[in-house]
């Protein structure tokens, strides 16, 4: 197993040559069929006892003192090295949400004097940890903190090596570096790799081996919480000395998160099947609304956002089909008639003209905003439900001008093409849909900050594309649509296949390090606001890593699926 900080597609050398970019409009209407999900109708008998999560819930709020009282008890000297272990637990087992505003000010009061108390740490878990949580938190812990586990030769000390707790906290504190924390590319390696023998060669109990493939699949930082929290319950349980209160509380959370998104998937499913799409439409759309309810939990994964990750799913499911739909399936002036009458509003002239599935996707897409807007304008909050439209108006433009550059005849340079893609791969209307989804945020000020289309959100959109780039590349190929980063890349740069592999994984690894730094600097914006471009390109990693999982998520999306909406912990 290889260390996979960034894991994706690998393909043989092959000289660069010429390509030019193709849309379904110089087909023949070629269909590639997607295979159906097997969750569309899976969760419709399952039946979700309400009393239970009654119970659950009370179970919960018991414990909760509890837990708050391990978290401030701490006092004295080493009380912001306790706390802060503490936060990361909680973190991991997915409860931090609990203890909001016990974390902000703990980690405000400790990150005053940080230096002064870690001055004579010398443990490798323990510093590591300590900066994930400040950084993760938005404080900018110097990673001057590790200078002191190298040797005079400027190398990390090799006894480092068998501690792998400590290595695996090295590796994902590692995952938080920025464009100048240059002792962090250096620990990186030096974890990554001596992580895959800790892993391989059995020197480490089963759980934490399980658990270290895990961080190199996709570490903590670029990975769902709500993933992160099903992987580390199971890892918690099996740690010697773990805390008896804590997992139960960590368990009971999942048990209510669980039944809740079943209740969501049931509503969605139903919502899914009344729309009736399946019988008015060409087999060239992916019907996965449950899996769509899986990428809405990079967002909202806590309970309380029970009716936000519902609206999620239908929008995510109005940006699949529009996609689909232009990607896939429609001519060239299709596409222009249905991407016109988006950003009217209402059918264009030449709709009339085109077949009649066009007015079942754009139908289809109108009735997911109008049941967005029956939710949201008793609660006065049109003004994101506008803004959120206009960012969708925006992404569905987008699909259009792709096709016009395919449509030129000749191969854009990746410049031009990134300018289109970063709108087209949806990141930013995906940004806009979550806002939409919170009630406790200044919306004027929060989509003001996305429309300034920041170098923070420039970067999360940007490393989407090429993670979607990067995964998609066989597939785009094997339909004849090579309208890709990629291709304009070798075009433009003369290289190979592996070559341009190579160079858009670097990319992705440099513009994480742009938006670890852009957040950092990015002071004057909500925490919770920021987090949805990071939800964002979570979901990309998570989708993307190891294969397209979006569009065939019958392989690692699928498992992730069982572990959260099937299987007990």
């Amino acid at each position: 197993m290889k260390p996979s900080r960034f894991p994706l597609t690998s393909v043989r050398g092959k000289p660069a040559k010429q390509v030019g970019l193709k849309v379904s409009a110089s087909c023949d209407r070629p269909i590639s069929k997607l295979p159906p999900s097997k969750w569309t109708n899976y969760f419709h008998s399952v039946l979700v006892d309400v009393s239970e999560m009654d119970v659950l819930e009370r179970e919960i709020e018991a414990l909760k003192p509890n837990v708050r009282e391990m978290l401030m008890s701490s006092k004295g000297y080493d009380s912001v090295k306790k706390r802060s272990l503490m936060i990361y637990l909680l973190v991991s087992l997915g409860l931090a949400y609990h203890f909001e505003e016990e974390i902000e000010k703990s980690l405000k009061d400790g990150f005053e004097k940080i230096d002064e108390i870690i001055a004579g740490e010398d443990d490798l878990y323990t510093i590591s940890t300590i900066f994930w949580v400040f950084r993760t938190y938005g404080y900018n812990m110097s990673s001057d903190v590790f200078r002191r586990f190298k040797e005079e030769n400027g190398k990390f000390k090799e006894s480092l090596i068998e501690d792998a707790r400590g290595m695996l906290s090295l590796y994902e504190a590692a995952h938080l570096g920025t464009t100048t924390d240059y002792i962090l590319d250096e620990a990186l390696d030096f974890a990554s790799n001596n992580l895959v023998s800790l892993a391989e060669d059995g020197m480490c109990p089963s759980h934490l081996s399980t658990h270290i493939r895990n961080a190199l699949s996709i570490s903590q930082h670029w990975n769902m919480e709500i993933i992160v929290a099903v992987q580390y319950i199971r890892f918690y349980e099996q740690e010697v000395g773990h805390d008896e209160m804590l997992l139960k509380f960590a368990k009971l959370n999942f048990n209510l998160v669980q039944r809740l998104y079943l209740q969501e998937v049931k509503i969605l499913t139903k919502w899914y099947k009344d729309q009736d799409i399946h019988s008015k439409l060409p087999p060239y759309y992916r019907p996965v609304v449950t899996e769509m309810h899986f990428f809405s939990t990079a967002t909202f994964f806590e309970p309380q956002f029970s009716h936000a990750r519902i609206l999620q799913t239908k929008l995510f499911m109005a940006e699949l089909l529009v996609d689909d739909t232009c990607d896939r399936y429609a001519t060239f002036s299709e596409v222009e008639s249905l991407i016109n009458s988006l950003q009217r509003w209402a059918p264009d002239d030449a709709m009339d003209t085109h077949p009649d599935y066009l007015k079942v996707v754009f139908k289809f897409i109108l009735n997911a905003f109008e049941e967005c807007e029956k939710e949201l304008r008793p609660q006065g909050r049109s003004y994101s439900l506008e803004q959120t439209k206009e960012e969708y108006k925006r992404f569905a433009k987008s699909n259009l001008d792709l096709a016009k550059l395919a449509q030129a005849g000749n191969v854009p340079s990746f410049e031009e093409y990134m300018e289109v893609g970063k709108d087209e791969i949806g990141a930013f209307v995906i940004v806009a849909g979550s806002l939409m989804g919170m009630d406790n945020i200044d919306a004027v000020e929060a989509y003001d900050f996305l429309k300034s289309r920041s170098k923070f959100s420039q970067s999360s959109a940007e490393i989407v594309r090429y993670l979607n780039d990067l995964a998609g590349f066989e597939d785009d190929m094997r339909r004849g649509c090579v309208s890709t980063g990629l291709n304009c890349y070798m075009n433009q740069y003369g290289v190979t296949e592996t070559e341009v592999f190579r160079e858009f994984r670097k990319m992705v690894m440099n513009t994480c390090k742009i938006m670890n730094e852009e957040f950092l600097k990015t002071t004057d914006v909500p925490l919770r606001v920021l987090k949805t471009n990071f939800s964002c390109v979570r979901s990309g990693f998570v989708g993307y890593n190891e294969g397209e999982g979006v569009t065939y998520p019958e392989g690692k999306i699928t498992k992730y699926l069982t572990s959260l909406y099937v299987d007990q912990i």
